[in-house]
């Protein structure tokens, strides 16, 4: 579908906006859940677990959401574009650190993407004040894409493993299988950001 032609707008509170800064604000409630933090409600460790899963794939849900919105009602706006990249980074980077915690990925994994989009980051800062735009391209949006069905996937065996007491193999290794797919398409994508912006990188 088309997006919607640009609308004047009087305020930064649009939609799409509105689901971004909620996306935010439920990442520490989904960190506590992970963590086992509503102990003290009744809620056991599995169900924590449980909860944490599905409220980890609602969030991510809600990165199409947005975009979606802001294009279709026409209501692009700079805060949306400044605020949804760190929606994305710090929702992925919270299951990072948790999986960190618990052993489940290496450090050099979460160092490799952590280090891309500092640099990436550090690209379009660069890009910007030249009057450019690097816009997230497909092979960027592939490795988001990757990165997220990964975290899900180990979260769930994470989950069962917490219920059950016993992880499921299948699971495990889909999980880390994704895992390693993403952190190559991390340095590809990587890769590639700077080839296309070569000429403002190496500008004199």
């Amino acid at each position: 579908m088309a997006a919607a032609p640009q609308k004047e707008l009087t305020s930064i509170w649009t939609p799409a906006n509105i689901v971004t800064c909620v996306r935010i604000i439920f990442i520490p409630v989904f960190m506590v859940f992970a963590t086992e933090g509503f102990a003290s409600l009744g809620l056991s460790a599995g169900a924590q677990a449980i909860i944490a899963f599905c409220l980890y794939i609602l969030l991510s849900g809600t990165d199409k959401v947005d975009g979606d919105l802001a294009r279709k009602r026409g209501e692009v706006t700079d805060f949306g574009k400044f605020l949804d990249p760190i929606a994305d980074k710090l929702l992925v980077f919270s299951a990072l650190l948790l999986f960190l915690v618990w052993d489940i990925v290496s450090v050099w994994a979460v160092f490799i993407i952590l280090f891309r989009e500092f640099l990436v980051s550090a690209l379009r800062m660069v890009a910007s004040a030249s009057g450019e735009v690097i816009a997230a391209d497909k092979l960027g949006k592939a490795k988001t894409a990757v990165t997220m069905v990964a975290i899900c996937a180990l979260l769930l065996d994470r989950a069962i493993l917490v219920q059950t007491g016993q992880s499921v193999e299948i699971i495990w290794t889909i999980g880390q299988a994704l895992m390693i797919a993403a952190v190559v398409l991390t340095v590809v994508s990587g890769a590639q950001y700077f080839w296309n912006a070569r000429k403002i990188v190496f500008r004199v």
